[in-house]
């Protein structure tokens, strides 16, 4: 079993008008906000790179600027810009070409390839840096794709913030081993890093869809990989929650046993960082027309313990009504403690965590922007 770290934990939190840190103590009880960083940009997300190095990226959509990547090699005190951001081709004379119009999902890469990165952008391309994150190009075994006008959704198509690709994974064991999301498109998957994909969407049900079961389509809104059974895939979907063990290549919907009134629509999914069975999920209102808020303004977490057989609630210290919640898909996270510290931000700008896997939670912050990625370093 991995050993659990322990100490102070530090959150990088995105936001629609700026990105702050906050940074605990060591016993995850008293917390220190930073002052505002890039104030009145939209910051989809902040990530630290895990492979011991000292980088942080940061997708930024700025006034001035647009759509680019800034990074930090200080731990976040002192911030650059890329000097090549993400960006699609320019099209040929007299045909419509494809803009970024945000970074949406940052990743490092596999372990052996230090100072490699990913992003995943809308509209949707996936894109690479090799020089930690100063500069970057398509990945065009995806964006060239001959089947890729199959599978993304146009720019004026899809979810309400746009399309986005999202939830890059890489299989720890294997540097060409390789999943991605799109939203809405489905899940695809790589074997040869990212020359070549192919859909891996058996099992999942779209209700929304003209053929429920096709093989693209679906709304996939996070998936994870687990760090210590690479071969265990989570993802809550816009019609669901499902688990994979990737032998089947059959994605289950562990998510029909939730009580009512809650349902297995939401965002977020949470892996707890050193068992393959337990995992996390934050529902929200699913009925139509879609609420996209705790069911009746009573937010809880679920739980479970025994890879979606069956969850239990987590409401603990979340208000009993007036409870409006609504959390983005990397607005959830969780640290590697033991017991594990979970936190997410709303999209009314409040910030929660509990330090004992869910068991009671707090209220860390109020009255940030809109809140869209927390991430745990």
């Amino acid at each position: 079993m991995a050993k659990a770290n322990t100490g102070a934990v530090t959150l990088l939190i995105g936001t629609r008008k700026g990105a702050f840190v906050m940074k605990s103590d060591s016993a995850r009880r008293a917390w220190k906000m930073s002052d505002g960083i890039m104030i009145g940009a939209t910051i989809n997300d902040m990530v630290m790179d895990h492979r011991g190095s000292r980088t942080i990226l940061m997708s930024a959509r700025t006034g001035h600027l647009g759509p680019t990547i800034f990074r930090s090699t200080d731990l976040g005190k002192t911030w650059k810009e890329a000097t090549k951001p993400p960006a699609f081709p320019k099209a040929p004379e007299g045909e419509k070409g494809i803009s970024v119009h945000h970074n949406f999902f940052v990743t490092p890469a596999h372990a052996s390839e230090p100072g490699v990165w990913y992003v995943g952008t809308s509209p949707q391309g996936l894109f690479r840096s090799e020089d930690d994150g100063a500069s970057w190009e398509p990945v065009s075994g995806f964006n060239d794709h001959p089947r890729f006008k199959e599978w993304w959704n146009p720019p004026d198509e899809g979810p309400p913030d746009g399309p986005t690709l999202h939830s890059v994974m890489i299989d720890p064991r294997d540097a060409r081993h390789m999943y991605l999301c799109l939203s809405g498109g489905g899940v695809f998957e790589s074997r040869d890093q990212g020359r070549d994909w192919h859909p891996l969407n058996k099992g999942q049900v779209s209700d929304f869809m003209p053929n429920p079961t096709a093989e693209v389509g679906h709304d996939p809104h996070c998936m994870k990989m687990h760090p210590l059974n690479p071969d265990r895939l989570y993802q809550q979907n816009h019609c669901g929650v499902y688990r994979m063990d990737r032998a089947t290549a059959e994605w289950i919907n562990i998510g029909k046993t939730l009580p009512k009134p809650y349902s297995d629509h939401s965002y977020p999914i949470v892996l707890h960082p050193r068992d393959p069975d337990t995992v996390w999920i934050f529902p929200l209102d699913g009925s139509f027309p879609l609420g996209r808020v705790s069911p009746g303004g009573k937010p809880a977490a679920f739980v479970s313990r025994n890879g979606g057989k069956n969850w239990k609630k987590q409401a603990n210290g979340f208000p009993k009504s007036g409870g409006w919640f609504s959390v983005k898909r990397q607005a959830m996270n969780a640290d590697n403690h033991d017991p594990l510290g979970l936190y997410l931000g709303t999209t009314s700008g409040e910030v929660w965590t509990s330090r004992d896997e869910g068991a009671r939670w707090t209220r860390l912050a109020t009255s940030l922007p809109e809140i869209y990625s927390v991430r745990a370093a």
